[in-house]
C-alpha cells in the first residue's frame, strides 16, 4: 500500500480493542483523539450558551460555533457561511428542506423524482410531503449495478418535476453518481436538485459551487465527528425565501403578541440552544482530514476497496451487489453469501470481532427492486489496513462451512 501510516494509533477505540476489525464506517466512523480532545476542551474551557450572552465565556462559545461554520463552508466550497445550517444529522437536514421548502413551494400535481437507491432519509420526507400536498413521487430507476445515466434522467424529467432527490454515493452500491451533470440537466428543466452527501463527504472532495446543487446534506458522525451534528447547505436565494422549520428561541428577531420576525440566515433555521460541542467536534474532524492530506486518505481508501473487492470476487459463493469493478464501490461493498441469511453472516463476523452491517440498510425499495430482502455490507475508512481486509476475507471464506454447508 502506498500510504503505510498506522492511522489506528490516532483512534482510541483501537488501542482499547486491538483485535477489533471495524468495517461499518458507512454507518458511523470512529473518532480520532484530536476530535475527542477538541470536544473535551470546549466543555471544560468554553462551555456557555452562545449567541446571546455578552460575557466572555459566551463570546468564546459563540466564536467556537462561528469558526466551525467557517470551516464547513471552506470544506464544501460554499459561497458564504450563511449558506451553512447546522442540524442534528443528514436526516434532519433533509426533513428541513422537505417540510420548509417543500411544504411552501411544492403544490398539487407537482412531481418529485427520487432515485430508487435512496436511503429512507431522502425518500420518506418527500413521500410525506407529496401525500400532504397532493403531489406525486416518481422514481429514477437503476439497474443491478447502481448506474444512473444522463439519458435516463432526461427521460424521467417532465415539466411537472419540481425536485430531484439523489445521493452522491449510494449507501448500498457505493457508486458515485454524476451530480454535476445531473444538476445541469435538472436546472435546464426548471428542477431543483437535493444531494445527499452523507456517504460522499467522508470519501471525496466536494465543491457545492462546482456541483451547482441547490441543497446538499451530510452527517458529522460519518466523517469522524461526534453524533448529533449535521449540515445543510442551501443556495442563499433558496434559503432566504424558505420559512423556518422549527420555532422558538434564537431563531427570532422580534416577537410581539401578534406575530414575529425571524433572525437572518442561517440562524432562522437553528431554533433553541445549538450543539456547539458537536460543531466544535466537526471542525476538529475536518481539520484532522485536512492535516492528514485528504487526497492521500482518499487514495488509501480506493486501494483498500480494490484489495477487498478483488479478493471477494474470487470466492465462488459470494455475490457482490452493484458494479463489477472496484472503482464502482467507494469504500462500500455490499454482498450476499449463497444460502446464508445476512444476519447470520454478521453474527459470524461478530464472533470473530469483525464489525459489518446486515439488513436492508434503510433502502427497502431498492432491495425489493433487486429481488433480495436484505444484504450484508462491509464499509471501510482510511484507518483500516490490509490486515483488516485479510481478517475479513479469512472469516468470509468460512461462513458457509460454519453454517453447516459442505464443500
Amino acid at each position: 500500500m502506498s500510504d503505510a501510516k498506522n492511522y489506528k494509533a490516532d483512534f482510541p477505540v483501537f488501542s482499547g480493542n486491538k483485535d477489533l476489525v471495524y468495517l461499518d464506517s458507512s454507518a458511523t466512523t470512529q473518532k480520532p483523539q484530536a476530535v475527542l480532545d477538541a470536544v473535551n476542551k470546549y466543555y471544560h474551557e468554553e462551555n456557555a450558551n452562545p449567541l446571546r450572552g455578552l460575557y466572555e465565556l459566551s463570546v468564546r462559545a459563540t466564536d467556537a460555533y462561528d469558526n466551525a461554520r467557517e470551516t464547513v463552508k471552506q470544506f464544501i466550497g460554499a459561497g458564504s457561511k450563511e449558506e451553512i445550517v447546522f442540524t442534528r444529522n443528514a436526516t434532519e437536514s433533509l426533513n428541513l428542506v422537505a417540510y420548509s421548502y417543500g411544504r411552501e413551494f411544492i403544490n398539487e400535481g407537482d412531481e418529485i423524482l427520487v432515485a430508487i437507491s435512496e436511503h429512507h432519509s431522502n425518500f420518506l420526507p418527500w413521500q410525506q410531503i407529496a401525500l400532504q400536498k397532493g403531489a406525486k413521487v416518481r422514481f429514477l430507476e437503476t439497474d443491478h449495478t447502481g448506474l444512473y445515466t444522463k439519458e435516463q434522467l432526461e427521460a424521467a424529467l417532465t415539466p411537472k418535476t419540481k425536485l430531484l432527490a439523489i445521493a452522491q454515493i449510494s449507501n448500498v452500491f457505493g457508486r458515485l453518481n454524476p451530480i454535476k451533470d445531473f444538476a445541469d440537466i435538472c436546472h435546464k428543466n426548471g428542477t431543483l436538485i437535493v444531494c445527499d452527501a452523507a456517504q460522499s463527504a467522508p470519501h471525496l472532495k466536494i465543491d457545492v459551487k462546482d456541483l451547482d446543487v441547490d441543497f446538499l446534506v451530510f452527517s458529522g458522525h460519518k466523517m469522524l465527528a461526534p453524533m448529533g451534528i449535521g449540515v445543510l447547505y442551501g443556495r442563499r436565494d433558496l434559503l432566504e425565501k424558505t420559512p423556518p422549520f422549527l420555532y422558538g428561541g434564537e431563531m427570532i428577531e422580534y416577537v410581539t403578541r401578534d406575530g414575529a420576525t425571524f433572525a437572518p440566515l442561517p440562524h432562522k433555521f437553528e431554533a433553541g440552544t445549538v450543539n456547539v460541542g458537536g460543531a466544535v467536534g466537526l471542525k476538529a474532524a475536518i481539520d484532522y482530514i485536512n492535516d492528514n492530506d485528504f487526497d492521500k486518505l482518499i487514495d488509501r481508501e480506493h486501494e483498500l476497496t480494490a484489495y477487498a473487492f478483488d479478493l471477494m470476487k474470487n470466492i465462488p459463493f459470494v455475490n457482490i451487489i452493484g458494479g463489477d469493478k472496484a472503482e464502482h464501490h467507494h469504500g462500500i461493498i455490499t454482498f450476499a453469501v449463497e444460502g446464508v441469511h445476512p444476519h447470520d453472516i454478521a453474527a459470524i463476523f461478530d464472533a470473530d470481532n469483525i464489525a459489518i452491517r446486515a439488513g436492508h440498510h434503510c433502502a427497502q425499495p431498492l432491495h425489493k427492486t433487486l429481488g433480495v430482502p436484505s444484504s450484508a455490507r462491509m464499509s471501510l475508512s482510511f484507518y483500516n489496513d490490509e490486515q483488516d481486509i485479510d481478517r475479513f476475507i479469512s472469516t468470509l471464506k468460512t461462513i458457509r462451512g460454519r453454517m453447516g454447508y459442505g464443500g
